[in-house]
């Protein structure tokens, strides 16, 4: 393994993304290359942008996006990755030439491409970031730290895609919207998926007080973690928000209701004792009635069926005339009504009731 010195002044006038922004650089201090070295998920790597391809800019760890050029010095982090409409790649075993996967920052070798997906943008690692002991600088070390909640948790919505570009993500931060509308406190999460700046973001605008993501709980990406890790990440961030004294919650699952990660996820205790209720996001009726029928297979709470099925008013006859449940637009999400629509009692009431039983 070799070393090198790195100049403090240098990093910060590099392209920092979203994945590493939690990073403290100040205790970086030397460079790690060479053929022996192996990265790991999580490790932070400086990289040179060697061809522009499907990730042409890179969310910042400032929010803003900055459009990528040839010869481009960014950190990012090692992460794999799971985006059926683009990629599936994995943390290559050397420092070798890879790709660029996702505009959040996550640089991984791809195995796998959509056929409409462009070839990606490719990176050139200079090397993995350190301290003044040599120790590499990973996600994990970021991790919010361990605390405990003396209060209860409020009311918990997840949203759930049947796949991805089903429309979570937009109906999460419409859902947000809605309760901050009906002067709620709301406190907002994206726990599967793949580090992405504009889905927090986008809660933070829809009005999330506090909005997190996997990252927060260590991982650039939850694709190829356990299920023990993966229950871990949602314990972390379901604790920060309790804390954090908010009057209801509202989780983004991301990928599809088949994706890895995410059907472990369902499947799990943990996930169950979270939730109150799901609201399942759906491209077209026949998605939404065999997603509807999964998840009550595994006797979860359904309580209303939203996404991009709404864009067809036939579709959405369909799925309403098959299925019963109701079909929120993205009007009747933002609207203060969703709360007598779902019937999402306030945080203290939940208190009131629990510290009356």
């Amino acid at each position: 393994m070799n070393t090198s010195v790195i100049n403090q002044a240098y990093l910060k006038n590099l392209k920092i993304a979203y994945s590493a922004r939690n990073v403290t650089l100040e205790s970086v201090a030397t460079l790690l290359h060479g053929d022996d070295v192996i990265p790991n998920s999580g490790d932070i790597v400086l990289a040179r942008v060697t061809k522009i391809g499907e990730q042409s800019d890179l969310e910042l760890a400032n929010g803003r996006r900055s459009v990528l050029f040839v010869d481009d010095e960014i950190i990012v982090c090692y992460g794999h990755c799971h985006a059926a409409d683009q990629f599936e790649a994995q943390v290559p075993t050397d420092l070798e030439s890879c790709d660029l996967v996702a505009t959040g920052g996550i640089a991984s070798l791809i195995n796998h491409r959509h056929a409409h997906a462009k070839p990606p943008t490719t990176l050139q690692p200079i090397g993995l970031l350190a301290d003044s002991d040599h120790r590499r600088l990973n996600l994990k070390d970021t991790t919010l730290p361990k605390v405990v909640s003396l209060f209860s948790r409020p009311y918990t919505v997840a949203v759930v895609g049947t796949s991805m570009q089903a429309g979570n993500t937009t109906v999460a931060a419409n859902m947000i919207r809605g309760l901050t509308n009906a002067g709620y406190t709301v406190g907002a999460a994206k726990i599967t998926g793949t580090a992405s700046g504009s889905d927090t973001w986008l809660m933070i605008d829809a009005g999330a007080r506090l909005a997190l993501d996997m990252t927060d709980a260590g991982f650039p990406s939850t694709y190829l973690a356990s299920p023990e890790q993966v229950d871990g990440i949602v314990e972390t961030l379901m604790t920060h928000l309790c804390v954090a004294r908010v009057d209801a919650i509202v989780i983004e699952v991301g990928d599809g209701l088949f994706q890895r990660e995410t059907a472990a996820l369902l499947d799990s205790k943990t996930f169950v004792k979270t939730v109150d209720g799901i609201i399942l996001a759906a491209a077209d009726a026949m998605s939404a009635v065999c997603g509807v029928e999964s998840l009550a297979r595994k006797k979860l709470p359904i309580i209303a069926l939203g996404g991009h099925l709404i864009d067809s008013p036939l579709a959405a006859m369909e799925t309403v005339n098959a299925i019963g449940l109701p079909l929120l637009d993205r009007a009747a999400l933002g609207s203060s009504d969703i709360v007598n629509t779902l019937q999402i009692p306030l945080q203290e009431n939940i208190d009131h009731i629990q510290a009356a039983s």
